[in-house]
């Protein structure tokens, strides 16, 4: 997989990824069946699948000629991680400047932000 940032999913895998996240362990047949509307072709959620586990997503357990695959990488690291690259990639690595542009464009307000500074330095103690 050069060339691809590995710990950034595309939507369609980001939608695969929840479903493991969600129902644990799971064979690429089990997932064709979650979708009822426009069935992907078992061929196209497999080749998602392995591709994930090559990005380092997913792992698998054999099952005679079938694998059951299962998440490495929990959905709270997977947050934690885009985070980062966003505030990395679009913040100058300043979580500061991200938490600035949230509260000039009122996306969080400054009594929700004492709320959370209150919070933190409480579990810091």
């Amino acid at each position: 997989m050069k060339g691809r940032n590995k710990s950034l999913l595309t939507a369609k895998e980001e939608e695969i990824m929840n479903f493991f996240w969600d129902k644990g362990a799971l064979f690429v047949k089990e997932i064709v069946t979650f979708y009822t509307v426009r069935k992907p072709h078992f061929n196209t959620i497999s080749t998602i699948v392995r591709g994930l586990e090559e990005k380092g997503f997913l792992s698998h357990t054999n099952y005679g000629n079938s694998y059951k695959y299962y998440a490495v990488i929990s959905r709270e690291d997977f947050q934690t991680k885009s985070l980062d690259n966003v505030i990395t990639k679009y913040f100058n690595n300043s979580p500061l400047l991200a938490v600035s542009s949230l509260v000039k464009k009122e996306s969080i307000s400054v009594n929700e932000l004492k709320k959370l500074i209150k919070a933190v330095e409480h579990n810091g103690k």
